[in-house]
């Protein structure tokens, strides 16, 4: 029981309020210092240095700073106004917008948050002058972002390739399918609260095939971003983090000769965001790595491993006692620090069962995503909240459909390899 706690310790800095990065690394040091003093403590310093030289960590930036150019190019703008053509139209118009384009927007912000904070500021205002209720349009803001780190070129895919040992294209093509599900089932659901509340349509008829071609064609270059990094993986043109490079500057000359609205002022505010995102990230990262050592010292993974075999020999009882730990960490842990902390220790588990890591790592990032809506620590909600001044109680009775048909979708991703790796399956 001594090797578990520093565990315990973790989870107590957890509910502390301590930021994530210092968490890992007191319940790491805690165990050093004072469970495990024969080993040096360079030699901690030394893991904690060493486990972010890597070059594949370099994508992380790279794709932060997508995102960042993205939000001051006048992209962001182009895909809504994409969005609201092909669905403006229908019952709930700016909600369904509000799904569609984190759909469309995942595969270049990457991130949940940053979505979240965008289309706050953007679209909840809106939303609420064509009369939806503010709850109503905060709880489907954070439920829709969820799907952007879903659909590549999420980070939190490039952390589980790189912990899982998968390959980052991979993990990037079999993505887009959970992701489209997340897509199809919020709309679902969006349609139907709707139509009892009678929402309306942001527009005043369907598009016709003419404005939807002329807007695609102006939304062309933003879209062609996700397809352009996918396609240069596929074929051995770049590596994901070549592709995190050259998706900036992709995005630099759109910015500034398509759209035109990327200024030299906005420059020192994408290195900011690109600075301030990476260093939230490495640092979990590089704490995490030592808390790592720790678990591997001490062989926490086949302690972990050996507990679930003896639980069950039946790979769809593995992976629902996986979902329940997952989801009640979930509202407890950033998405991200759940990642780092948790797949190290899950991943040997279920390929010990005969699960394939690709299939796994579909459902954890779907899992950690729904984590990010519920009460009491979701990173999303309580983004969304902050923005537009939402109370959380109205918060969670308008967000319990979203996460229900949210859960839809992880049961059938975890349930069916052929739909989790659907896209995976056809173009690999």
């Amino acid at each position: 029981m001594e090797s578990l706690l520093p565990v315990l310790v973790l989870f107590i800095l957890f509910f502390m309020n301590i930021p994530v990065a210092f968490a890992l690394m007191g319940s790491s040091l805690f165990y050093f210092i004072f469970l495990n003093n024969s080993m040096p403590m360079e030699m901690v310093i030394q893991q904690f240095v060493t486990s972010v030289e890597s070059f594949p960590y370099l994508a992380v930036p790279f794709f932060i700073m997508v995102g960042s150019v993205m939000n001051h190019s006048g992209i962001s703008g182009a895909l809504m106004d994409f969005a609201d053509v092909l669905v403006g139209h229908t019952k709930g118009g700016l909600a369904q917008v509000n799904v569609l384009l984190s759909a469309l927007m995942g595969g270049i912000s990457g991130s949940a948050n940053a979505d979240a904070a965008m289309q706050s500021k953007i679209l909840v205002p809106e939303m609420v002058k064509k009369g939806f209720s503010k709850p109503f349009s905060a709880a489907i803001t954070a439920a829709s972002s969820a799907i952007s780190p879903v659909i590549p070129p999420g980070t939190n895919l490039i952390l589980y390739a790189l912990i899982a040992n998968v390959a980052v294209g991979d993990m990037f093509l079999a993505a887009y399918m959970p992701g489209i599900l997340m897509a199809i089932m919020l709309m679902i659901t969006v349609h139907i609260i709707s139509l009892k509340r009678n929402y309306t349509p942001s527009r005043d008829r369907i598009a016709n095939v003419g404005e939807i071609f002329r807007q695609f064609i102006k939304s062309i270059w933003a879209l062609f971003i996700p397809f352009g990094i996918i396609m240069g993986m596929r074929f051995g043109l770049f590596t994901p983090t070549e592709a995190g490079a050259i998706a900036v500057l992709f995005s630099v000359v759109i910015g500034f000769f398509v759209y035109k609205e990327l200024k030299p002022k906005h420059i020192p505010m994408i290195f900011m965001d690109t600075v301030k995102g990476t260093g939230a990230v490495m640092s979990i990262i590089a704490s995490a790595k030592v808390f790592g050592y720790y678990l591997t010292l001490e062989q926490i993974p086949q302690i972990i491993t050996e507990f679930l075999m003896n639980m069950t020999d039946s790979p769809i009882v593995l992976l629902l006692v996986i979902n329940a730990l997952l989801l009640f960490i979930g509202m407890f842990l950033e998405g991200g620090a759940a990642l780092v902390i948790l797949a190290p220790l899950l991943v040997p588990a279920v390929v010990s069962f005969g699960i394939d890591p690709l299939h796994f790592g579909m459902i954890f990032i779907v899992n950690i995503m729904i984590g990010g809506l519920t009460p009491p620590f979701g990173s999303m909600m309580f983004t969304v909240c902050s923005i537009v001044n939402v109370k959380l109680e109205d918060f969670i009775k308008e967000v319990w459909p979203f996460i229900v048909a949210l859960m839809v979708v992880l049961l059938l991703v975890t349930y069916s390899e052929g739909i989790a790796l659907f896209t995976y399956n056809i173009f690999s």
